[in-house]
């Protein structure tokens, strides 16, 4: 990457934590603030291993539309840098077709926040929905519940993107995904995912 296009790319990042800050009410930038956690880079570590995934995705989000679809697959979540980051990838099957997902997790240690970039393999590049490029989202774990937001372009208006995730039993978790196209008021949830651990080992 050149450095103008790294310039680019971290002025996108840092304006979409400032717009964050702006513009969203103190229930979605909460994830952004206070001291970390000791643990606070290894937060993802229950995450680690191989899980069946039960995914149920709205097919239209922010439309009014009430159809849902079923997928069944496996994650496989492996770490990177002694736990400071890890991949996971999603493999699953539905009405739809094959999807494989792949979502990169980074720790960054000055702001105490997690990175989550996203790929699919039909794009094969990150952070990039349809033809619009986004920044990662970005968040933190309080009492072992991950929050992450960043803002997109959808059906050409800017929205913001919610991705929750936690552990709800040493073998099971859970995570989705919301849109907000009211600044944060309002949510709707378009992705759940169940998890069930299939192995501890990726």
């Amino acid at each position: 990457m050149s450095a103008a296009s790294t310039t680019r790319a971290s002025q996108r990042l840092a304006a979409a934590v400032l717009v964050a800050a702006l513009v969203l009410p103190p229930t979605v930038v909460h994830a952004d603030a206070g001291p970390a956690p000791d643990d606070a880079e290894h937060a993802f570590d229950f995450d680690i291993g191989t899980w069946k995934t039960h995914s149920t995705r709205l097919l239209h989000p922010l439309a009014g539309s009430t159809e849902w679809i079923q997928m069944e697959g496996v994650t496989v979540v492996r770490p990177v840098w002694g736990g400071k980051g890890n991949i996971a990838e999603l493999e699953a099957d539905g009405p739809k077709g094959h999807l494989q997902l792949l979502s990169l997790r980074l720790y960054d240690p000055t702001a105490h926040q997690w990175n989550l970039n996203f790929a699919t393999s039909g794009v094969g590049i990150l952070n990039v929905a349809g033809n619009a490029q986004s920044v990662p989202m970005i968040g933190r774990f309080e009492h072992r519940r991950g929050e992450f937001y960043d803002q997109e372009s959808f059906n050409g208006r800017t929205i913001w993107v919610r991705f929750v995730i936690q552990p709800l039993s040493p073998t099971t978790a859970r995570s989705e995904q919301a849109f907000s196209d009211d600044n944060g008021k309002t949510w709707e949830t378009n992705w759940i995912n169940e998890y069930t651990r299939l192995s501890a080992q990726p």
